[in-house]
């Protein structure tokens, strides 16, 4: 009987070893960071301060609160004939009027919207988005809407007024969160920029 347990428990401490063995393994497994768009409120629904009575995925919702801040920021500037504006980009857009101007402007930051939510993981169907590829979107040519092609200047420009914009709606600039949306922005620059 010694000798049986003997092997009994020379088998269970064998055992017991590489099941620990194991679980250090799978302790060591990455795990996946959620998307930008999960880390923005992601598809949790709340009330949409801007639609009585509708509901809007977090998401959205954060995402449409950044492009309508940067896109207020971009007009302001223009308006003021701030240095460095956007105006040459922006003019066909800020040409239009009356109701026009105001319903041009809603769908800028509805495609806008819909690109970064689409593109940042919201998979929902609300986050489609189906307007032209970043390189016909910003050549003036192919879209009568832009006014003129981007620089790096540009670019840069715009990025800053997209951080400002995150910045007033809370997502500060020493987080991961605003250097994975940076990353994001900073992909787009090659298709963008075209002079």
């Amino acid at each position: 009987m010694k000798n049986f347990s003997k092997i009994t428990l020379s088998v269970l401490l064998v055992a017991s070893a590489t099941l620990t063995s194991c679980n250090n393994d799978d302790d060591n497994t990455p795990v996946e960071k959620p998307t930008i768009y999960a880390r923005l409120g992601g598809t949790t629904m709340v009330s949409d301060p801007d639609n009585s009575g509708q509901m809007i995925e977090k998401g959205r919702l954060s995402f449409r609160k950044v492009v309508n801040s940067a896109i207020g920021l971009i007009v302001a500037d223009i308006q003021s004939n701030a240095s460095g504006n956007l105006q040459a980009h922006f003019a066909p857009l800020l040409a239009e009027t009356g109701n026009t101007q105001s319903t041009s402007i809603a769908r800028l930051s509805d495609n806008l919207t819909d690109f970064f939510s689409f593109n940042t993981g919201g998979t929902n169907a609300v986050n489609t988005y189906s307007g032209l590829n970043m390189v016909a979107a910003h050549d003036p040519a192919k879209n009568p809407r832009m006014g003129t092609k981007s620089s790096n200047a540009d670019y840069t420009k715009f990025e800053g007024y997209v951080g400002a914009a995150a910045n007033a709606n809370g997502v500060a600039s020493n987080t991961e969160l605003y250097t994975d949306i940076v990353v994001v922005l900073e992909s787009l620059r090659t298709p963008i920029v075209q002079k």
